[in-house]
């Protein structure tokens, strides 16, 4: 069976110091866009990004960004290889660097929008302070208990059959952690975040993210895109935007979205960006196909 190859971009979590850093020394374009990045965002975000030491690329307003240049970075690199994708899909953040490689947005117009997303929800996470935990090897009903609470807690992130990812108040994600251990829920992890991503404790930052979308060009996808919020695929303008704005709120159905690119025989999955976290995610989630992050196919040497 031929392959037919989907290209799918991480999104928060898949940060570390030193972020580009080893793939710059070998693909001198590079440079382009760090230097385009920091006209747009008015900091040096190669500087942070590349910075061994530092702790800053886990600020919600740096690693959106960061992320998001890497991603579209190793897309350039992977095209230049003539590994070509037939579709795309992106985990929430990748959602973006997925636009940019189906031709819908350029990586300058993304990157605009990008600056106003991290920065809108870095301060909602202040203005309705939350955090997110990973649960392991909970069925339906031990999740309906961990979020009905009289605090705010959904499910964030419907990554595969076994893991999801909680998002509420401070005070319902701990709750959520006492009430797993009572409830026999296999494992639970609060995560380093700065916020309750994908859930109503995000409002805030809806509007000014909805104007600068509505008011950017997006063209027609050369291919196909799975979105965050419905799993399906869409060659629609208006339905991008309208999922993009929904998606700030709502759930990222990722195991769902995978599946959906399974049995539209898709059967070869690329993760473009730093780290393995989908590649690793995909296994859980189907047998029979091939998943492989970026460096299990490009040796920098050679880029």
């Amino acid at each position: 069976m031929k392959n037919k190859i989907a290209f799918l971009f991480p999104g928060q979590g898949s940060q570390y110091a030193g972020l580009g850093l080893n793939i710059s020394k070998f693909y001198k374009k590079s440079d382009n866009f760090y230097k385009i990045a920091k006209n747009i965002l008015g900091f040096d975000i190669k500087e942070i990004s590349f910075d061994m030491k530092s702790e800053k690329i886990n600020s919600t307003n740096i690693t959106q960004p960061a992320i998001f240049i890497n991603s579209v970075i190793k897309n350039l690199i992977l095209k230049e290889k003539n590994i070509i994708p037939q579709a795309v899909a992106g985990h929430s953040l990748g959602e973006f660097s997925a636009l940019v490689s189906a031709n819908v947005l350029t990586f300058e117009d993304a990157l605009e929008i990008i600056k106003i997303r991290s920065e809108e929800m870095h301060t909602a996470g202040k203005v309705n302070p939350g955090s997110m935990a990973a649960v392991i090897g909970a069925n339906e009903s031990q999740l309906d208990k961990l979020c009905n609470q009289k605090e705010t807690v959904v499910v964030a992130n419907y990554n595969s059959d076994n893991q999801v990812v909680i998002s509420g108040t401070k005070r319902g994600i701990n709750n959520a952690i006492e009430i797993s251990k009572k409830i026999g829920v296999k494992r639970i992890i609060k995560l380093n975040v700065s916020g309750a991503f994908h859930s109503p404790l995000m409002k805030f930052a809806r509007e000014k993210l909805k104007n600068i979308i509505n008011n950017t060009t997006f063209k027609k996808p050369s291919i196909p895109i799975y979105q965050n919020v419905d799993s399906i695929p869409t060659m629609c303008q208006e339905t991008i935007k309208h999922n993009l704005i929904k998606q700030l709120e709502n759930s990222v159905q990722w195991s769902n979205t995978i599946l959906n690119m399974k049995n539209d025989n898709y059967n070869y999955f690329l993760e473009v960006g730093p780290g393995k976290v989908l590649t690793n995610l995909n296994k859980k989630i189907i047998n029979n196909s091939v998943n492989k992050s970026f460096k299990d196919v490009i040796n920098y040497n050679n880029v």
